[in-house]
């Protein structure tokens, strides 16, 4: 699509293409109705730069790999996290999803020993053992809602792996309050929040109260490590150890230490619970991808329980989670505000604009994939994906803020579908409705129920 250089000689601004919308509201009430139709109808619509209104926000839609490079790796020095963003430390704080600047590449590099890959590697066990251990709980022939099964098998392991705690007896309570935040998130960014926040609503209760529940869990594990040091060698024990090596060489504060580890929690269950569930979904959806898994399984495993080292025997099972995270990425947008007038392709996007970026429909982009809404696996084993673009495919985002928790995810990831797979099939119960909710993650709005068959 060739695009109009911007003619400095015009009075009004030259914006890009995009829907008109409503006086006042612009498209507001046409993005919220169905946010993931809105993106993918106004990207084929309108090409590489979209502009649209969302009440008094300008937003533009950036939609070509080589454009987003420069906004996050390039250029990324010229953008801030958008107001959305903003509004997440009501919950993570100064966690490092949400610092910016050199305190965030600060933060970023005092952290990253705790994901070293020795470190981690232990955590494999964990995982391996937990998805097991689910599994002996279920009957040939019942029907579970997977959503909710993924949810409790990922919140067990981050338990485990963050602060050595099976939680076992508080696992309904902690999984309901971080529903609560999920759940009623969107309702603290939406536009003109922020003067709601005080006053005594349902939604304002339930959202705040959540949240104290996992502050007094998480302040309760750092004053146990604190007071009993070197005992444990979970993830909040490195946290507690990690050091400013460039700075003064002081370690995190209670303060600190606790957003990381909320962040750590939400992001390590949220987002591998639902990229497990989309997961499940498509191959119950697809025989001979389900097949292959099988055989390679059984190839691998030998009827015992995934380990790390076997990762490498496992290439298909892990080309089925990637093409899963490419259709349902667990990320499936980001927005930066831009500090100073910037340019793309002829057009000047003002300082204070919002850009807003999604992996959702990049990742489904024509130009891109063939047959990009298809479920293949195959395709990350062919030429076809040999070439694309950096980012072209970005499920845990990129540059300086790429996920510091990825490699730990796939691993997750992996082994749990290795794991469950060996001894178990699925499949989508009849006639429901199966509906992507992009809330923090996208999740299936009204659950995923299926029918468990044993292998």
């Amino acid at each position: 699509m060739e695009i109009t250089k911007t003619n400095h000689r015009m009075k009004a601004p030259f914006l890009p293409p995009g829907p008109k919308g409503l006086p006042v509201v612009g498209s507001l009430f046409d993005y919220f109705r169905d946010i993931l139709g809105f993106l993918t109808r106004v990207s084929a619509d309108y090409g590489d730069i979209v502009y649209y209104k969302l009440g008094s926000r300008k937003m533009y839609l950036l939609n070509n790999p080589e454009d987003i490079k420069d906004v996050l790796v390039t250029n990324n020095r010229n953008f801030e996290k958008s107001r959305a963003l903003k509004r997440t430390k009501i919950v993570l704080g100064e966690g490092l999803l949400t610092n910016e600047g050199e305190p965030h590449l600060k933060q970023r590099r005092t952290i990253q020993p705790v994901f070293h890959h020795q470190r981690i590697k232990s955590y494999g066990d964990v995982m391996a053992e937990y998805s097991s251990r689910i599994g002996e709980n279920w009957q040939n022939g019942s029907v579970v809602n997977i959503h909710k099964e993924m949810m409790k098998l990922t919140l067990s392991i981050v338990s485990k792996t963050i602060f050595d705690s099976d939680m076992e007896s508080e696992s309904d309570e902690i999984g309901k309050s971080l529903t609560d935040l999920v759940t009623l998130f969107p309702q603290m960014i939406f536009p003109y929040s922020e003067y709601l926040d005080n006053l005594p609503l349902p939604a304002n209760k339930r959202f705040f109260n959540a949240k104290s529940k996992l502050d007094s869990i998480i302040y309760k594990m750092i004053e146990e490590r604190r007071a009993n040091p070197g005992e444990k060698m979970d993830l909040l024990s490195m946290l507690l150890e990690a050091q400013d090596e460039e700075g003064n060489g002081q370690k995190m504060s209670d303060l600190q230490v606790r957003d990381e580890a909320m962040t750590l929690f939400l992001a390590g269950q949220e987002s591998t619970a639902n990229s497990l569930v989309w997961t499940w979904y498509l191959i119950s959806q697809h025989p001979q991808v389900e097949k292959k898994v099988h055989d390679e399984i059984e190839s691998a495993l030998q009827d015992r329980l995934p380990t790390l080292d076997d990762l490498g025997k496992l290439s298909y099972t892990q080309n089925v989670f990637k093409e899963a995270l490419r259709l349902y990425p667990p990320a499936w947008a980001l927005a930066r505000q831009v500090k100073e007038d910037y340019e793309v392709r002829g057009y000047t996007i003002p300082a204070g604009a919002d850009i807003f970026i999604s992996q959702y429909v990049v990742h489904r982009d024509p130009r891109l994939y063939r047959e990009p809404d298809r479920f293949i696996p195959e395709r990350w084993e062919s030429e076809e994906t040999k070439d694309l673009p950096r980012f072209a495919y970005f499920p845990f985002g990129g540059g300086t803020r790429r996920c510091i928790g990825e490699p730990f995810a796939w691993m997750e990831g992996i082994i749990i579908i290795a794991a469950i797979a060996s001894k178990w099939k699925m499949r989508l119960v009849p006639h429901q409705s199966v509906v992507p909710e992009p809330l923090i993650t996208i999740r299936p709005k009204y659950g995923m129920k299926m029918i468990l068959e044993r292998r």
